[in-house]
């Protein structure tokens, strides 16, 4: 079992979804969305750190979606 940092940004494998740790409890990975929203959970061995050219795009992404949405 890998353990994680909290802060990291993390990939759960199983869904495909990028976020931060927010806690590692026993054998449970706890993330939150890049761009804050709905903690999820899931097996520590269905986590996977991010290499920084992701981290960045995801974050990117987030930052667009942001800007978009405050033009409306």
């Amino acid at each position: 079992m890998q353990r994680h940092r909290v802060g990291e940004v993390a990939r759960d494998v199983r869904t495909d979804r990028i976020g931060v740790v927010m806690a590692v409890v026993g054998g449970r990975t706890y993330l939150r969305p890049l761009g804050g929203g709905r903690e999820w959970e899931t097996a520590a061995d269905d986590v996977v750190p991010v290499p920084p050219h992701e981290e960045l795009s995801a974050r990117l992404a987030v930052a667009n979606a942001r800007s978009r949405s405050e033009r409306r």
